[in-house]
């Protein structure tokens, strides 16, 4: 038998379902850069697989921004949104 009261349990329970919430909510938006096993840049967190481009591909995208954002806008009722 446990030394632990039933108010001390529910305590305990309380306390873990919060870390575990905390947990679930930083892994959620934790995005991370690493480099490739081929020297490329690896964007993790987006998705179930990350996003692997060189450094010259990840510099042409990143060039795009403006022209990334207004096609979003333009075609909004087309997209879907995760989440």
């Amino acid at each position: 038998m446990s030394d632990q009261t039933d108010e001390e349990m529910r305590a305990e329970l309380d306390r873990l379902r919060k870390e575990n919430e905390n947990l679930k909510r930083k892994s959620e938006r934790s995005i991370t850069l690493k480099v490739s096993q081929k020297g490329a840049v690896s964007l993790y967190g987006l998705g179930r697989f990350p996003v692997t481009l060189y450094k010259e591909q990840w510099l042409k995208v990143l060039d795009m921004t403006d022209d990334i954002r207004e096609f979003i806008k333009e075609n909004d009722g087309q997209l879907k949104a995760k989440g």
